[in-house]
């Protein structure tokens, strides 16, 4: 049964299905050591090669896995594009929460780099995927991170909204994103909205304070958090975040 706790960090009730697999897509199944099955897309880039790089997708938390992958297929159609629905989300099995996805996310990484042999390898994370994303940059080699409406703890998110409520006596799905970056040798790129109304600005800020090895660092002037994907200035903004990486 999930708590109501899961149920708003984790709204897999409103995330719908997967549509029709774009034509040169391709899905992956991984099976975790606790038997969760995890369902992903795979998009080749449209002039393969050998030794083509890698870009990992973590989507935000009312993201289909399907979508976070077709959406980074389309910015940077050069590369290799991996993503899985994360568990509890469908098709994917089993129970979200911070840890499992957090977990999750380096076998995700073992199993593109095992099966496509990358030459570069980077994780691009939307909203609270940009936490599996920095959690991973202290998990696994990455050769750099693209953090979009990014936060330093999603427990401090969620205090923003409660400051009368002692959140931190029960919030159970904290997901640390300065601590690993702070300590990542991976260089790094934010991008943020100007009008984001769920991570509040000074999460953001907080976040680069303790990022030593920032290279991009971008607010799109007039976005919020979920308007902010459709906007030219940030897909042009996310192109220049991974060139400046070395994608």
């Amino acid at each position: 049964m999930i708590d109501i706790q899961t149920h708003f960090v984790f709204p897999t009730h409103a995330v719908g299905p997967a549509g029709p697999l774009p034509a040169n897509g391709e899905t992956w199944s991984l099976t975790t050591p606790d038997g969760t099955v995890l369902k992903g897309i795979h998009f080749p880039p449209l002039d393969a090669k050998p030794g083509s790089n890698l870009v990992l997708g973590f989507g935000g938390n009312g993201w289909n896995g399907q979508d976070v992958a077709d959406y980074l297929h389309n910015l940077y159609s050069g590369d290799h594009v991996v993503a899985f629905h994360y568990r509890g989300y469908r098709p994917s099995t089993g129970t979200p929460s911070a840890t499992a996805l957090i977990e999750d996310a380096p076998l995700v990484y073992d199993e593109a780099v095992k099966r496509l042999k990358p030459n570069k390898v980077f994780a691009a994370g939307f909203s609270i995927g940009s936490g599996i994303a920095a959690q991973l940059s202290a998990q696994r080699r990455l050769d750099g991170v693209v953090l979009v409406t990014p936060f330093d703890s999603l427990k401090s998110v969620a205090q923003s909204f409660y400051p009368w409520v002692p959140i931190a006596t029960f919030f159970h799905h904290e997901i640390d994103s300065a601590s690993p970056l702070e300590a990542s040798k991976a260089p790094a790129a934010i991008i943020a909205g100007a009008r984001d109304e769920i991570i509040a600005a000074e999460r953001t800020e907080a976040l680069r304070k303790r990022i030593p090895n920032i290279v991009f660092d971008r607010t799109i002037a007039g976005a919020g958090h979920n308007d902010i994907y459709g906007r030219s200035d940030f897909q042009t903004a996310m192109k220049e975040a991974l060139d400046t990486l070395g994608g």
